[in-house]
Parts: structure tokens; sequence; C-alpha cells
């Protein structure tokens, strides 16, 4: 009998945020077996579903080689047994007008059909806004082979997550594998934990013992951990920084993409980072990822220089009319960190970037910052709350950087519940 980790030992779970509060038009959902889906996500596609979310559930193998002692005649019944077993569970969810699409690949060994995983899911993935599917780290082969491919397929624009399921059985809280950093909780309702466990009572072929009186795949010590009251997801966002065609696309398709002119979220952001400055002037500001220069002009009104840059040409294009009469203003064309000068300055604005950046890119962001603030300069950093598809990280993983830095110290902090702001001074 396998020894799994108690439920016990997960009694107090680290805590985590709550699942984001938006709305998604599609779903893209991967399971490497026939109840994946059900066991580590039940409560969330209950949840979208009822929202209007639409769902495509795509299952890779049929969970024929459950019982590897099984022969081919068995497995094949077996097979078509987890089938019917994963209509009846959606049935039990509310999900009946589901209709899985079937692969049908090699089960326990998905990671020699990886390829052919992704070019399938790839075939599927437009359109969608979400895409779910099992933790990359989970230990079981097919689980990691179903999140690789379903990574490689996933469109840029699309939100990445992850449900863990033999994580709780294999693993301990203090596994530093476990990302608890990117985890986001969703507390279920009665209604939504009662179709849950309705849901894996379809699978008898996976609650009972093998054709040879195998222990079942899911023994009473397994199913308590799919008992709880929430549910857990990972964020699995891109590895790399995001592209500056990304960008381009954007500029591309519109005057002004994020409507940084109009929209009050954009205007009250910038009234707020304005009166958050300490100082009534600064000397020489520098503001990299300037965009069409709405918050560029701003700051020209505050300082005697201000160095402006941005990498897609199309922004700063339109940031240079922007400032057209202000000779003071100097806008070009430029990445993080390459295109940060060498200083002295006395202000860095970094206004919804730094997220974009990944690890190696932003060290050097900040590093490259450092070097050019003079002592006692200022460091204001403001960012969008939620997490944006195209980001390696979000606003409070790029802020808790710039914090703790020993190089800073805060000066001011805001909060509230769309973006987030922090004054730093050069020590």
């Amino acid at each position: 009998m396998t020894a799994y980790v108690p439920e016990a030992d997960w009694a107090a779970l680290p805590a985590s945020p709550d699942w984001p509060a938006q709305a998604f038009e599609r779903a893209l959902v991967v399971a490497a077996h026939p109840d994946d889906e059900t066991l580590g996500a039940s409560g969330l596609l209950q949840r979208l579903h009822a929202a209007g979310t639409g769902v495509t559930l795509v299952v890779a193998t049929d969970g024929e080689a459950a019982f590897p002692a099984s022969s081919p005649a068995e497995r094949r019944e077996l097979g078509r047994t987890r089938r019917r077993e994963l209509r009846d569970s959606l049935r039990a969810q509310g999900l009946s007008d589901v209709e899985p699409v079937w692969l049908g690949l090699p089960d326990a060994d998905l990671a020699a059909h990886g390829g052919e995983l992704a070019a399938a899911l790839r075939e599927r993935a437009g359109g969608h806004d979400l895409c779910l599917f099992p933790w990359p780290d989970d230990p079981h082969p097919d689980h990691q082979a179903a999140a690789r491919a379903a990574l490689a397929a996933a469109p840029l624009t699309t939100q990445c997550w992850s449900y863990p399921i033999w994580l709780w059985h294999w693993l301990r809280p203090d596994d530093p594998a476990i990302p608890w950093t990117r985890a986001r909780s969703l507390r279920l309702t009665a209604a939504e934990r009662a179709g849950k466990a309705a849901a894996i009572e379809a699978f008898p072929s996976q609650l009972g013992p093998g054709p040879r009186g195998e222990d079942p795949i899911l023994p009473a010590e397994v199913l308590a951990h799919f008992a709880r009251d929430t549910e857990v997801f990972f964020r699995e966002p891109p590895r790399g920084s995001a592209p500056v065609s990304r960008f381009a696309e954007l500029y591309a398709g519109a005057e002004d993409p994020w409507s940084v002119g109009t929209k009050w979220y954009e205007r009250r952001k910038r009234a707020v980072a304005l009166a958050c400055l300490p100082d009534e002037r600064y000397g020489t500001v520098v503001e990299p990822g300037c965009g069409v220069g709405a918050l560029t002009r701003d700051l020209a009104g505050r300082a005697d220089r201000v160095l402006a840059f941005d990498p897609v040409p199309a922004a700063v294009e339109r940031a240079r009319k922007a400032v057209a009469d202000l000779s003071h203003v100097d806008v070009h064309i430029g990445s993080v960190p390459e295109a940060i000068p060498a200083g002295p300055a006395d202000l860095f604005v970094y206004g919804e970037l730094l997220y974009y950046l990944d690890d190696r890119a932003l060290d050097e962001t900040v590093e490259a910052s450092v070097a050019a603030l003079r002592p006692g300069g200022h460091l204001l950093a403001v960012h969008w709350r939620p997490w944006a598809p195209e980001a390696p990280r979000d606003g409070r993983d790029a802020h808790a950087r710039l914090l703790a830095h020993p190089a800073f110290e805060p000066l001011v902090e805001h909060t509230d519940d769309q973006f987030l702001l922090h004054v730093l001074r050069r020590r």
C-alpha cells in the first residue's frame, strides 16, 4: 500500500490570495486522464460554466493503463469505461453540454507523445482567454507532459493556470518545489462541493479495487484531499519577458491602446502618482516605457529635464507629439535595461512596466536604476494589481523585489483594489 501524506498535514494551507474575480469568455481545460479535471478543478469549472464561460475540455488519454497488469483487452475496456464515467461526471457537475475532446494518446506514455499533444492543443487554443492544466511539477509523468504541451500551445494572451493533483499525496507543505507565491485559492460553495463529490463518485473504476484486486487508484485517504472547501491553482506565467512585438501589435491596432487619455483608471493613477512624489521639483527624471507620453507631459511640469523612452517606435512617435512644445523633454526608442542612462538622475518612474520583465531583465533593470540614481534620489513604481497574461509576474512581486533591495528605503505606499504604488529613496 502506498504511503500517502495524510490530509491532516494540509490542515493549515499556506495563505494565498483569492482566485481572480474576473470574467473569462472561453476556457481550454486540459486533462491527462479522465477525472484529472474533476479532482483538481471541478469547483472552478462549475463556477466558470455558471458565469457563462465556454469550456473546451481536451482529454489526452483514456486512462486505460490505470492498472498496469491488465491485458490489452482489459485496457481497452477500461478506456471505454472511463469515457462513460467522465460523461457521467460532467452531468453531475451541471456540465452536460461540455463534450470532451478525446485524443486517445497512450496512457502512462504521454511524454513520448508531447509534440502530438501540443499540436492538437494548438489547433484548439485560439480564442481561449483561460487555459487550465495539471501542475507542471505534479509527481506524475503524464501530468507533467500534459502541462508542457499546454504551455507550448497556449497563446501569449491566454492566462495559464495549473491545478495540482498528486502534489497533495506525495509532497509536503514545506516542499520548496511548491510555488506558493503563485498560488490562488477558490473557496467553494456548498453546491459546488456537492457537485464535486457527486462527480468524483461517477468514477467507480478508480474508487474500487482493480481487476486483480489491486489497490484503488483513489482510496479514501486520497479522496480526503479533494473534499476540502477550497481548490488551489498556480499561475503559470511566461518564463521570458513580454516580447516587444506584442506591444507593437497593440499600437498598430489603436492610437492609444490603454486609453490613457480617457480612461478614469489611467487618469486617476497618474494623479495619485504625481501626488505621491515627495519633492515639488526634480532635476533629471527618467521614464522608461513612456507609452504615448501622457505621464511624460505631467512629469515635465515638475522637472528640469525628462528622459523618456519606449521600445515601440509607434509609441515614441506619439509621445513626441504629446511633448512637442517642451524642449526639455527627450523621447527616444529604447528598452530596459540597455537604454537606462548612466546618470546621475533624481527620479525614475516605472509605470506598468516591471512586471513584464523576466528575472534576469528585472534584476538588471533595478541594478542599472540604482547605479544611475543619485543618493537621496527617488524611484516611483506604480503597477496594475491584476496579473497580465503576457507578464512573468504580477505587480506585487515586482514591488516586493524593489522593496527588498538594500539600496532603497520606502517613503510612500499606496494600495487599492486596482493598483499598487511605492516611492523609494536611494540610500
